[in-house]
Order: C-alpha cells, then structure tokens, then sequence
C-alpha cells in the first residue's frame, strides 16, 4: 500500500517549476494569486499540514504556532533569513526549521555593487533626466559623480556575501575593510586583500563606502545609529542590501536630508514597504524594491533547497539546511 503523501502548504507563489515538482512529490496547496496570506489562512493553514512552506512575508511567531496542529512538523522556509520565524518556540514544539542558504550570495553582491556605482554615479538622476526629455546635450561639469577606484570600502559582515563584494570591488581598484564577529583566518584576508578593524567605530570613520552586509539579530539592531552614522564621513556613501533592522532609518533619513552624507543605496528597509516618505523625496539616494536575489536562476534554486529538505524530512532524515536557534 502506497504510503500517504506529506500535505504541504505554501504560502506564496514559487517559480513554476518549482510548483510543478512539488505537486509531483507531495499533497500540496498552492497559492492562486502572490498576495501573503492573512492571518487567518496562516492559522488554518498550521492546523491540518504536515509541512509549511512560509517567505519572509510571513510571520510565523508563537502565537501562531500556539495554534498549529500535531501534525505540523516542518517549516521549510523559502530563503536563507529566518528572523521572521521563532525558531526556539518551534524547537520547544517538536517543529524543525530549514531555509536556503548559499543560494543568494553572488546575487546579492552584483547589487551591492550596481547600488554602490549607481549611488556614486548618480545613474537614476541621469535615467529620469533621459525619460523626462530634460536632457539637452553633454558639458563639462555635468551629472558629475565619483570614480571609485582607490576608495575605502568597509564591510560590516564578512561572511559569504561580504568576501563576494570583497571580491568584486577589488576588481574596481577599491581598498577593501571589514568588520565582523570574528576575524578571517589570515590566508583568507590576504586572499581577498581585506583588512580587519576590531573596532567599527574607528573602521566608519575612515571608510568613502560603508556596505552592510550582516544578518538582523538583537545584537545587530540599528548597529549603524545615529551616533555611528555621525561617525561617518560627510561625502560617504552607505549601501545596505542584508537587512533595514541594521540601519536607523530615521536617523539615516535625516543626515542624507542635511548634507552630512553623500548618499545612500537600499534595497530593504526597517519597516518592510512601509518608507519613509522624506527618504523617497531624496535625489541622493538610490531605493529598489528588495531585488538583492531576485534573479530567475537565484529562485528557482532557492526552491530546489526547499525541495530537498522536505524530501529528506519525509525520508526520515534531518534536513540538509535545518535552522536551530545555537545559529541565530
């Protein structure tokens, strides 16, 4: 007798591909549209799976999985962050937890660098200048930006998406700095070129580039507050494509407002969609809609590591990518 299949719910639309194979493999419940659940589909939905299949749109926190049923034993995240999820309180409940790591990393770090140039270029100005037929020829001293060869870039966060912008800003003649937890070993730093600042203090002050590249986690929320945006230089330029929590977006908003920093590239924010207005208005700051892995190549492998940690589970093994709450 056939054994019965895992009921699986996601809750967002995947690439098809995707889609298609899990439909091959499992009793899932897809998506008809790609708007995030509502509360109340998210509750029904832990109630009667066997897998959940959330995104960072999701809020899976204790009081949902208060609600879940016995046979909830797997959230098979569809990305690599898991701060919207609180793994301790699913440990507690006998609930795994994977994600996708690894995956996103070479995406990410093409567009620290398309924000660092487009930043530093003024690439958007030039674009609606173009699209607003305001254009009327070249000149000397115009749209002037900034060469980036030979300038100072600190890292905060030098993990796998850290030395991937290491990497290529060293091919764009940048210095390259860091911050993190934990020193590279030295073959590593020699390698990428990478010098190390135990202090981030003394490291912002120096840098003409500042790129977060860290995880959110309580011990990195608003890191760069006001006090250390302050620190840094008045023509320097602040990249975040890791996570808005890191930055104190009002205290950001307000420097880049007075002139005390050159400019700003973001592709995600404090409060999820929810911008700040006067940040929108500011012709020296570069925002896009959370497009760091957005690739076609990039989501469908992300959707293959969700694949393979749900048919190991349902395998009766520990799935490749688990999360458990000793790694946050």
């Amino acid at each position: 007798m056939p054994r019965k299949r895992l009921s699986v719910v996601v809750t967002r639309r995947l690439p098809e591909v995707v889609e298609t194979r899990m439909k091959e493999l499992f009793d899932v419940q897809l998506r008809d549209d790609d708007s995030p659940m509502t509360p109340e589909e998210l509750v029904e939905a832990v109630r009667h799976c066997n897998v959940l299949v959330p995104t960072l749109t999701d809020t899976i926190n204790a009081g949902l999985l208060g609600q879940a049923g016995e046979n909830l034993k797997l959230i098979a995240n569809y990305g690599a962050g898991v701060d919207h999820i609180d793994v301790g309180t699913a440990r507690q409940r006998g609930i795994l937890v994977s994600n996708t790591p690894d995956v996103a990393t070479e995406d990410t770090a093409d567009m620290t660098m398309a924000l660092l140039l487009a930043v530093t270029r003024r690439i958007p100005e030039g674009l609606a200048r173009m699209q607003s037929g305001e254009w009327s020829g070249w000149a000397p001293n115009a749209m002037l930006g900034g060469r980036i060869a030979g300038r100072r870039l600190g890292i905060l966060g030098m993990g796998r998406i850290g030395q991937a912008v290491a990497r290529r800003a060293a091919a764009f003649g940048m210095q390259v700095h860091y911050h993190n937890r934990r020193r590279l070993r030295p073959e590593t730093e020699e390698d990428l070129g990478a010098t190390y600042w135990e202090s981030l203090d003394q490291m912002i002050a120096r840098m003409d580039v500042v790129s977060i590249n860290c995880p959110h986690t309580p011990s990195t929320f608003h890191l760069m507050n006001a006090r250390r945006l302050k620190l840094m230089k008045e023509d320097a330029v602040i990249v975040n494509t890791s996570r808005g929590e890191v930055i104190d977006e009002n205290a950001l908003t307000r420097m880049l407002r007075n002139g005390e920093l050159a400019g700003a590239g973001l592709d995600v924010f404090e409060h999820g969609n929810q911008i700040n207005p006067r940040l929108r208005e500011l012709k020296n700051v570069v925002l896009l809609p959370h497009m760091g892995s957005a690739t076609r190549e990039g989501r469908i492998e992300m959707g293959e590591k969700v694949l393979l940690n749900i048919k190991t589970f349902d395998d009766g093994h520990r799935p490749p990518d688990q999360v458990v709450p000793s790694m946050l």
